[in-house]
């Protein structure tokens, strides 16, 4: 039966309401669209995962803003594309004087505006100085690792005695060891379930793994037929599981919203895979920016959906701030998709989407509308993921109306997004691309 939009949105209000649901979220590092069983991985195991997606609904077409930590991570926190807030290029090293300001409104003070609890764990990569970590930016309370556990960013540490695990501000453990991290993780998300099951909470759970150097603890290693990196991806399957099965214990399963997602596609040169999609972090293919995502909210998230809207991560924050019934900051670049989430009739408000990777003056663009994808390269790439998810075959040729439309609407798109700066932040100049003659040719059919 369908339902109109219009009672929908008056049942998810009286579902919020004063104690609103509890939200989860569980954001993975560099998790590949192929890595678990449920998105088509046949040498790993995630069986609390897979029962997640039958208990809820998974994403086939939910992206993120940037195949990179930082930026991708604003995205997310913040709900608009990255270059509006200073962090569109490279990733933030522990030495990095820059990061996300005060002024901007955060996924937890949307929470905590309507009087949720809100608590961090794990990796933030947001900016290091007073001002901008966690605690800083509206959650109550933080335990983990600011940064990467890569060499590029443990160097930093090492006169020290390693890199510091956090609680609050305050150095709790040293070094933090890969292999301990998703356990630690675990145990302290469990923690602070129970110590606020009475009162709503939003829980941000930014897991370490499976970033390089992925590592697993004794219970898991050498259980993946994938090695190491699956044995990683095999133990947040196994934290996942314990939450979901600490809230139906708990009593608390049909009042929490349950996201688990990736904050861009695999690291190239690991075993994690992107298949059946082209390309890796560092990349707008769509296997840099494509990431698995499932919702779990037994009675409200349909079951056993497998949903194609499009979506991607900058809609978090204005569905999050009319789940919990609080009016959403200006100048949003994400859309509310609170319909689509608890509907099987409803349709992405989205239709378009921009990616951005610059880094060490490496410029690389994408354009999304709809099923075409345009790579801005000099000559710029067409693809029609409709009918090409590998992005396999360059159509440009074929369809110069299609590519110089959203070639002129990405160019517009990114000057009008990068005045709105307060700092210079600008990725590394670049030419505009080449494009091919004009001619006409059928009209194009409309984008699914």
């Amino acid at each position: 039966m369908r339902i109109p939009l219009a009672v929908l949105f008056i049942a998810c209000c009286s579902v919020a309401g004063a104690a609103g649901p509890n939200v989860i979220l569980i954001n993975c590092d560099d998790l590949g669209y192929g890595d678990l069983a449920c998105y088509g991985a046949s040498d790993i195991r995630t069986p609390h995962l897979d029962r997640m997606a039958e208990e809820g609904t998974r994403f086939t077409d939910f992206s993120v803003t940037s195949p990179l930590c930082t930026p991708s991570r604003a995205a997310l926190m913040t709900g608009k594309y990255p270059g509006r807030i200073g962090l569109a290029t490279g990733v933030l090293r522990p030495d990095a004087k820059t990061g996300l300001a005060s002024s901007e409104v955060t996924l937890a003070e949307v929470f905590r505006e309507a009087g949720y609890t809100t608590g961090c764990i794990g990796k933030w990569h947001l900016g290091f100085l007073p001002g901008m970590r966690p605690r800083d930016q509206g959650f109550d309370c933080y335990y983990g690792v600011l940064h990467n556990l890569d060499h590029w960013e443990t160097v930093h540490f090492e006169d020290e005695g390693g890199m510091p695990l956090l609680r609050g501000d305050a150095v709790e453990k040293r070094p933090a060891v890969p292999a301990e991290i998703t356990g630690l993780y675990t145990a302290e998300a469990l923690k602070f379930i129970d110590a606020h099951r009475g009162r709503p909470f939003f829980l941000y759970l930014a897991h370490a793994m499976p970033h390089i150097p992925f590592d697993a603890s004794p219970r898991f290693k050498g259980k993946s037929k994938r090695g190491l990196y699956g044995d990683a991806v095999e133990e947040l399957d196994d934290s996942t599981g314990q939450i979901l099965e600490r809230l139906r214990t708990l009593g608390m399963a049909d009042k929490t919203l349950v996201i688990f997602t990736s904050d861009n596609g695999p690291e190239r040169n690991t075993p994690g895979t992107a298949t059946p999609l082209s390309g890796t972090k560092h990349t707008v293919f769509e296997g840099g920016l494509r990431v698995p995502t499932i919702a779990w909210w037994p009675g409200k998230v349909p079951a056993g959906r497998v949903c194609e809207e499009m979506l991607c991560t900058l809609d978090l924050l204005p569905t999050f701030a009319r789940l919990c019934e609080v009016k959403p900051p200006e100048q949003l670049d994400g859309v509310d998709q609170l319909d689509v989430l608890l509907s099987v009739e409803a349709k992405s408000r989205r239709t378009t989407l921009y990616s951005l990777y610059g880094h060490n003056q490496r410029r690389l663009e994408s354009m999304r509308d709809g099923r075409w994808k345009l790579h801005l390269a000099s000559p710029p790439k067409l693809f029609d993921l409709g009918a090409d998810i590998a992005e396999s075959t360059d159509i440009a040729a074929a369809h110069p109306q299609v590519v110089q439309r959203q070639a002129s609407a990405f160019l517009e798109w990114e000057q009008q997004v990068f005045s709105t700066l307060q700092r210079p932040d600008a990725p590394p100049a670049h030419d505009q691309p080449t494009l091919p003659p004009a001619k006409s040719e059928p009209a194009a059919k409309p984008s699914p």
